[in-house]
C-alpha cells in the first residue's frame, strides 16, 4: 500500500540554523532517503520551498482568487514529503519515525486512496 509522509516544521526554525547545522540536518535526510531507496520502499519525495513562496488558489462564483502564502497560518508548514510503499500503517509509521524532521516537527502519515481503473475500450 502507498502512503504519503507529509513533513511539517517551522520555516522560522530553518531560517535561524547556521550553515553547519543545516548541513548536518541535510546529511541526516540524505542517509534516511538513501536507506528508504535501498529498501525499495521509496516511490518519490521532494523538499518544498518555504511556505512564504506558496500561492493559494480558490475558485468562487467562477472567479479564480489567489492569496500569497500557505492555505493555513500555522507555526508548522508543509516542508516536504515522501511517497512510500509499506505493507501496512504500522510499517509506514516506523518509516515516518525515522525522518529527521519528526524529531523537531511532525510527520503526517496518510494512505493513498486507490482509484479504480477506467473501463477498457
Amino acid at each position: 500500500m502507498k502512503y504519503i509522509l507529509l513533513i511539517y516544521s517551522s520555516d522560522q526554525a530553518w531560517a535561524t540554523q547556521t550553515p553547519a547545522q543545516l548541513q548536518e540536518v541535510m546529511g541526516r535526510y540524505r542517509v534516511f532517503t538513501e536507506s528508504v531507496r535501498a529498501s525499495g520502499q521509496m516511490v518519490g519525495g521532494e523538499k518544498l520551498e518555504p511556505a512564504s513562496t506558496a500561492t493559494t488558489v480558490r475558485v468562487r462564483d467562477g472567479k479564480t482568487l489567489t492569496t500569497d502564502g500557505p492555505f493555513a497560518e500555522t507555526k508548522e508548514q508543509l516542508g516536504g514529503f515522501y511517497l512510500i510503499e509499506a505493507k501496512d500503517l504500522d510499517e509506514a509509521i516506523g518509516i515516518a519515525a525515522r525522518i529527521p524532521g519528526a524529531a523537531y516537527g511532525a510527520v503526517e502519515v496518510r494512505p493513498i486512496s486507490s482509484m479504480p481503473s477506467p473501463p477498457s475500450r
